[in-house]
């Protein structure tokens, strides 16, 4: 296999399938390129071995694809707490679950989550998954769905919604000027 994935590696846990362990072994490497190569058109970068995985996404490397409940095994976890699972990568790729911390985009839609830092900080969370997600958001009476959610109903709590993750964004301002100078 490619990415300096070896046989090793598979004997070493033969019970999770191959495309879980690889996965988990390339997504594990991602960090932002600094490399001095490609920087511009690569952001992101997978070291495997001698080989340099250079990554370029429409949106955020990190995609959240399911939302999972932690086993009750996981060392340091309980066993009833939440995961959201990111690139396919069931358990062994995966983040806390904040349900606070979702983020919608004002202008996007794009409903997003915070990740590791190697991963950049903020992951996207899957159509599919914000779809499921969608009835649990709470807006303000007087924007209706039009606005920005305050709140997400989950685990029969209220949570007020941290917006933490705007920061990470441009503001309207700036992508429409990034628009107008990309013509």
């Amino acid at each position: 296999m490619s990415c300096g994935f070896s046989q090793e590696m598979y004997m070493q846990h033969p019970e999770e399938p191959c495309d879980v362990k690889f996965l988990t072994f390339f997504f594990s490497r991602l960090c932002s390129n600094q490399s001095g190569r490609y920087e511009e058109d690569f952001p992101f970068l997978s070291l495997c071995g001698r080989e340099r995985n250079f990554v370029r996404c429409d949106d955020r490397p990190m995609v959240f694809t399911h939302l999972l409940q932690s086993p009750a095994t996981s060392p340091g976890i309980m066993g009833d707490r939440e995961l959201l699972s990111y690139c396919g990568g069931a358990e062994k790729l995966s983040a806390p679950f904040r349900p606070e911390a979702l983020y919608m985009h004002p202008v996007s839609g794009r409903v997003y989550h915070p990740c590791s830092e190697r991963g950049g900080g903020v992951g996207l969370v899957r159509s599919a998954l914000a779809i499921e997600l969608s009835p649990f958001f709470v807006y303000a009476p007087e924007h209706g769905q039009s606005g920005q959610p305050t709140h997400f109903l989950w685990g029969g709590q209220k949570h007020t919604l941290t917006n933490e993750l705007a920061g990470c964004f441009p503001t309207v301002e700036e992508a429409s000027g990034q628009k107008d100078e990309l013509g």
